[in-house]
């Protein structure tokens, strides 16, 4: 463990050499900037349109707020996303990329096995990706709520699955860098993020125009690649009562979903088909929740 903990610290250095962490730090900057100044103005056009409709303020979880709601859930949708590029991107090449420049045959002639090195290597960029993404989410959520005083039912629950999105991504493009090139890894890893992302349109798709084929389709794509699943959990804790009503009557469309994620989350894909163990008694039960699909 001592070797791998060596080789975490390795490559926390090396993101700090190759100006990783400089240039996520000015484009988090630049982004927070241009995002939040969107919200600047829009908090300003409400609120003029309450004085104009003789109104002396706005609820915050009300109908009225949507506007704010929305952004601060489609903005930690960017931050999902975001983060899972930056996954991809930085971990592309964390194994392959040193084989391709001879770089892993001066490493792996010490005492280091493999395995301590693979995991070493995952453990530095996670601490990198995954500081990425908290500060990414704490300054966007705090940024809304400094302009607004809007801040989503539970923001800690959702960055958290958001956060483990980007950790199993990473791990994946690790485990992809041990066994392909970097290219074949990159695009590899891409199609099955987009097999998860595809899942979620077929499912809402399905649940929509009540077709059982593509909301099959939807749930094993999800359940093949479950990051798809871990934003629409995410979603629910970023939803208050006014837009959950709201994503409900939409049967769920995609990017949201109007109920919790079934433990575990990322089996949320096949948690709601009929031979899951829970089925006969979730379909006794009066909570319409358990009875969504």
């Amino acid at each position: 463990m001592r070797n791998a903990l060596l080789i975490a610290e390795l490559s926390l250095r090396e993101a700090v050499r190759k100006r990783l962490v400089s240039v996520l730090l000015l484009l988090t900057a630049l982004f927070l900037g241009f995002y939040l100044y969107g919200i600047v103005r829009l908090e300003g056009t409400l609120d003029q349109r309450s004085l104009d409709a003789g109104l002396d303020g706005r609820s915050l979880n009300g109908a009225s707020n949507l506007p704010v709601i929305y952004s601060a859930m489609f903005g930690m949708y960017l931050v999902y996303f975001l983060g899972s590029l930056m996954a991809v991107l930085s971990t592309v090449g964390a194994v392959s990329g040193d084989i391709e420049n001879g770089v892993m045959q001066s490493v792996i002639a010490r005492p280091i096995s493999r395995a301590q090195l693979v995991l070493g290597r995952w453990l530095g960029f996670s601490a990198v990706n995954l500081g990425y993404v908290a500060l990414l989410s704490a300054g966007l959520l705090g940024g809304v709520y400094a302009i607004t005083g809007y801040l989503p039912p539970a923001p800690l629950a959702a960055t958290g699955l958001i956060l483990l999105s980007t950790l199993l991504l990473t791990a994946l493009t690790v485990l992809g860098s041990t066994l392909f090139t970097t290219l074949a890894n990159g695009i590899g890893v891409f199609v099955l993020y987009g097999v998860g992302f595809t899942g979620g349109i077929l499912g809402s798709i399905g649940t929509f125009a009540d077709t059982p084929t593509l909301t099959t389709l939807g749930r094993t794509a999800n359940a093949l690649m479950p990051t798809n699943a871990l934003w629409l959990g995410a979603s629910y804790h970023l939803q208050p009562a006014v837009a959950l009503q709201i994503s409900e009557a939409s049967r769920g469309a995609n990017p949201s979903s109007p109920t919790p994620p079934s433990p575990p989350v990322w089996s949320s894909g096949l948690s709601s088909w009929p031979s899951w163990p829970s089925w006969e008694a979730c379909t006794a039960s009066a909570d319409a929740t358990c009875k969504r699909g």
